[in-house]
């Protein structure tokens, strides 16, 4: 198939079509990577690493993909040591950038700022993150990772839990799964619920939800995604003190479950999912993190229009 996604700036721009060439495409990057043929496929090219907003994984993610296909990177992190700093417009930001580098990866707090980005300049320019909004290549890396770990996706049944109405990872991937036919667990306290908007885009897909605050429903669950309750996204600090507690997995409710749970995590986290989870088998959170190296080296690969 044709693939046209020069940009990636969010999930709605990816017919089910495209996330089948996607899934293939990383499968066969997965395998030239474990046969060591992945290195110069990018050799010449430069990547700007644009981090306005707090990242590690992300970051280093991208960083890491760029590398391990022999192109270079230049980076910038934070407001601070940028000249946005000093009153410079995003848009007079990406001109510059555009005459430096060949692809661009931008995180920034404001919604919307990718789209803004990728209209200041002719390079290709993918979302890493744009506040409360979207994240797109974690919700493809998500997408891979729960293939990889369960070899499919249609016929699953996946607990969303946590921070549901700020979480971009959760708004991105929900609009992903959508293309299957999967039931979802939204479990979140009432304040914290699946914004409507994102709900009635389920509309007219294959995918069934249901709303909960019972987080037993995890043992009816052969995926368990959690999600911090995000400090930085509430105007009311308060709100965030009084929510911040709300579900907490930890092995004992895992190996309760009636089915074998996989335990995906974006990351960070802080006290949502204990640490005696991490010996599982069916904790795969670190394991995501690795799918997300060859995930976005297959990206940044199609974004450049570089066959492998």
């Amino acid at each position: 198939m044709a693939y046209e996604h020069k940009n990636i700036l969010d999930t709605d721009q990816f017919s089910k079509a495209d996330l089948d060439f996607l899934v293939e495409r990383t499968r066969e990057m997965e395998r030239l990577v474990e046969q060591n043929k992945a290195f110069g496929i990018l050799e010449g090219k430069l990547l700007a690493s644009l981090f306005f907003e707090a990242s590690t994984r992300t970051r280093l993610s991208f960083e890491a993909a760029m590398e391990r296909l022999g192109g270079r990177v230049i980076s910038t992190v934070g407001f601070q040591f940028s000249s946005i700093s000093k009153g410079e417009t995003l848009y007079d930001t990406m001109k510059m950038i555009e005459a430096y580098a060949d692809i661009a990866v931008i995180r920034h707090p404001v919604e919307g700022s990718s789209r803004i980005a990728a209209g200041a300049v002719k390079i290709p320019v993918i979302n890493a993150g744009d506040g409360a909004g979207q994240h797109p290549t974690q919700a493809l890396l998500d997408l891979y990772t729960i293939i990889s770990e369960k070899g499919k996706l249609d016929g699953l049944t996946l607990a969303f839990i946590g921070d549901l109405k700020y979480g971009r990872t959760i708004h991105s991937l929900i609009n992903l799964l959508r293309h299957y036919k999967v039931h979802l667990y939204l479990i979140s306290p009432p304040e914290l619920s699946l914004p409507d908007s994102y709900k009635k885009g389920l509309s007219g897909f294959p995918i069934t939800f249901e709303e909960s605050d019972d987080i037993k429903k995890v043992w009816e669950c052969d995926i368990a995604y959690v999600t911090r309750i995000q400090e930085e996204r509430f105007p009311d600090h308060k709100e965030y003190e009084r929510l911040k507690e709300s579900f907490k997995l930890n092995k004992e409710l895992i190996l309760a479950s009636k089915k074998d749970t996989t335990v995906l995590h974006p990351l960070p986290r802080v006290n949502e999912l204990s640490t005696d989870v991490d010996d599982l088998p069916n904790a795969a959170y670190f394991r995501q993190a690795k799918y997300g190296v060859v995930s976005r080296m297959t990206l940044l690969c199609l974004s450049l229009g570089v066959n492998f």
